[in-house]
């Protein structure tokens, strides 16, 4: 049994608006372990960023607790990183500059040897003077992995971070994260409304119900990668989650 890394304990976050206040999340407990790959899946609007921004120390909740490690999260921290859809990388910087954000504090020597191996990890080799405008959308998003990774963290928080790619380059994103995930042993939990990405990446799936978001329920997943699509297993969980979301098997 690997150790607990994150624990969310009776999370609750409301937000004010003028006239009221918006329930976004209400009594979320959850806990992922070291080196586990965990996907929020659920409709938009049930709070899986929210609860992931929490995670990340971004939001503040309302009530209730989250650790890592046994501390407690009040704020962001560098062994936290975030990978979005909309890229998050400088268009006036290189791939190599862009990969070199958070590494200035090392000598020049040493971020030379990690941004090179980060970059060959991403299938960016050959790719290092290029700019964003350069690349296609899927290799702007191995920059934007590349950048979080080179940081070495112990947490990986990505919030759909394939949403604006092809059907085709989201596949093939997803077998270049799930290899990067057994290579570097990170702990990731990665925010999706696509049943299928779900499945075919997480070891369990946190089905979240629309606001305000709980937890549905959690899914295993007892498929080893990569996963046959098809395969009585695969098409069991997927009728599961098409149940607890609502939505008809013959979609």
């Amino acid at each position: 049994m690997k150790a607990e890394k994150v624990v969310v304990r009776g999370v609750e976050k409301r937000f004010e608006r003028k006239q009221d206040e918006l329930l976004a999340l209400s009594a979320v407990d959850l806990s992922v372990a070291e080196g586990e790959f965990v996907c929020l899946l659920g409709p938009s609007g049930c709070g899986k960023s929210t609860l992931l921004n929490i995670i990340g120390g971004f939001e503040t909740p309302t009530a209730g607790t989250v650790t890592i490690d046994g501390q407690a999260v009040t704020g962001p921290d560098p062994r936290r990183v975030f990978v979005f859809q909309e890229y998050g990388i400088f268009p006036w910087a290189s791939v190599w500059d862009n990969v070199a954000l958070g590494l200035r504090k090392l000598s020049k020597d040493e971020q030379a040897r990690i941004i090179q191996r980060t970059i060959d990890l991403v299938g960016l080799k050959g790719f290092e003077k290029s700019f964003p405008s350069e690349l296609s959308g899927g290799m702007r998003q191995r920059v934007a992995v590349a950048r979080a990774l080179a940081v070495k963290p112990d947490i990986v928080l990505m919030d759909e971070p394939l949403g604006a790619l092809d059907s085709l380059t989201r596949m093939q994103m997803r077998s270049e994260i799930l290899r990067i995930w057994r290579e570097e042993k990170m702990t990731i939990l990665f925010v999706t409304h696509d049943i299928d990405e779900a499945l075919q990446l997480a070891d369990r799936i946190v089905v979240m119900s629309p606001r305000p978001g709980r937890i549905a329920e959690i899914v295993e997943v007892r498929q080893e990668h990569p996963r046959v699509i098809g395969s009585p297993e695969y098409v069991r969980v997927k009728h599961r989650l098409y149940e607890l979301l609502g939505v008809s098997h013959s979609v």
